[in-house]
């Protein structure tokens, strides 16, 4: 059962990654990416390939790839777009890398490059992709009616496919956009509030904002899902005692 004081919106972040630093702190996934040695080996890297050393810039993918990856496959779900923005992204940051001037940490850069060829990504989808449920298709000739499974209220279907993580991926495939990466990013990643923004362009007022809304959307959701499968247990077993 969720609580319901008003200490319920770190609830969430505690049952779905218990290891995520609080408050302003950097996140614990990014720690290492922050610190002043990591910082440090960047700017050396990163004058050596504004002098003509492509070595130098080899070394940089080889430090980051595996996390820009593992990034923007949480957004896109699906593994060659994945790879597209991967190369996109290190295409970029090698065409730019004279306009860096050092004001934020080059990771953050970085990642603000990665996640926008995310959302451009997500917001072509959209454009192609995007059919209204209330259209009927075309079967043997006829136009019939879309039939759309509920997942939500079908527990008894939800077992069959590893419950609560399928739940959970369903959930947060559906919130908004704009809370939806927030959320990931927060939640999922170990980014802080602090990060988010400098990536997002955003105030921490506005992240903690969309955060908030997020897990309460998570939260409401998933006390729907917990209560059907405690009525179903209950009808199942004639009532619990």
């Amino acid at each position: 059962m969720w609580p319901t004081n008003k200490g319920e919106v770190e609830t969430f972040n505690d049952f779905y990654h218990p290891n995520v630093k609080k408050e302003e702190e950097p996140g614990a996934a990014e720690s290492q990416l922050y610190s002043d040695e990591s910082r440090k080996e960047d700017a050396i890297l990163i004058e050596k390939v504004k002098q003509g050393g492509f070595d130098a810039f080899e070394r940089i993918v080889r430090k980051y790839e595996s996390r820009i990856y593992s990034h923007c496959v949480k957004f896109l779900n699906n593994q060659e777009d994945t790879e597209d923005v991967l190369q996109e992204t290190f295409l970029q940051v090698y065409r730019s890398l004279d306009s860096f001037r050092g004001d934020a940490a080059f990771s953050t850069w970085l990642f603000k490059i990665a996640t926008n060829g995310c959302l451009m990504r997500l917001r072509k989808r959209k454009k192609v992709d995007l059919v209204s449920i209330d259209k009927p298709i075309e079967f043997d000739g006829s136009m019939v009616r879309r039939e759309i499974v509920d997942w939500s209220k079908n527990p008894t279907l939800m077992s069959n496919a590893d419950d609560l993580r399928v739940t959970l991926d369903r959930v947060i495939a559906a919130l908004p956009e704009d809370k939806r990466i927030v959320f990931i990013m927060k939640d999922v990643e170990g980014f802080s509030n602090v990060e988010i923004g400098q990536i997002l362009n955003m105030t921490v007022a506005a992240v903690k904002s969309r955060l908030h809304r997020a897990r309460l959307i998570l939260r409401e959701e998933l006390t729907s899902y917990f209560n059907g499968t405690l009525e179903q247990a209950k009808s199942q077993k004639g009532g619990l005692q």
